[in-house]
């Protein structure tokens, strides 16, 4: 299995690292094939220009393979923090550039602009781990948890993966070593549950 791991945190050994290198870690163990990509790391361009709009564009070399490599994934796994109820902008650059019409989705040849899309991306599974100095109850009662509605209805729903599972782990700057370290093996838990050695 061919796992794709994204992470977007501009900060070089923070927890969102770590949880990138536990998720790949994990994932070679199980045997499957990981590609990470670390987008700030990367210096992933997040602007969209306008040509590269149409399903039918022509794309630079690095997007082409990016499209190409996320269409063969058999599972992803995103890792970011939770900013103003929504991802960095680079990975939702990412998210525009990529998981672009012909690659992610496309819409019936009757489609009269209903919008009723048809997922294209055989991913089965796609997992998000969140990190956030919000409060979980707060984060619910207030702001209505705006990430899980992105990631699971306009995005993955809408890509045709069938399994999504998110976890957000909270409140960062107040946790304990001994915190991180639990939510550390429960993200490798989750990794393995989600993606079993041997498939």
């Amino acid at each position: 299995m061919q796992v794709s791991v994204i992470l977007a945190h501009p900060k070089k050994g923070s927890f969102n690292h770590a949880i990138a290198g536990v998720v790949a870690e994990t994932l070679r163990e199980s045997g499957h094939r990981v590609i990470v990509h670390d987008l700030y790391a990367e210096r992933f361009d997040p602007v969209l220009p306008y040509l590269e709009i149409p399903r039918d564009a022509v794309l630079s070399p690095e997007i082409a393979e990016a499209c190409r490599e996320i269409s063969s994934a058999d599972g992803i796994v995103i890792v970011h923090p939770d900013w103003w109820g929504m991802p960095p902008a680079i990975l939702k650059g990412w998210i525009d550039r990529v998981l672009r019409p012909g690659v992610a989705y496309r819409f019936g040849e009757a489609d009269s602009g209903d919008g009723i899309p048809i997922g294209l991306l055989k991913a089965r599974a796609v997992i998000v781990f969140n990190t956030s100095n919000t409060p979980a109850l707060r984060e619910q009662e207030v702001f209505g948890d705006p990430l899980e509605r992105i990631w699971k209805d306009c995005i993955v729903s809408f890509c045709g993966v069938p399994v999504f599972y998110r976890r957000m782990f909270c409140v960062m700057v107040t946790s304990s070593d001994e915190q991180r370290k639990a939510w550390l093996t429960e993200v490798q838990e989750r990794v393995r549950r989600t993606f079993p050695p041997g498939q």
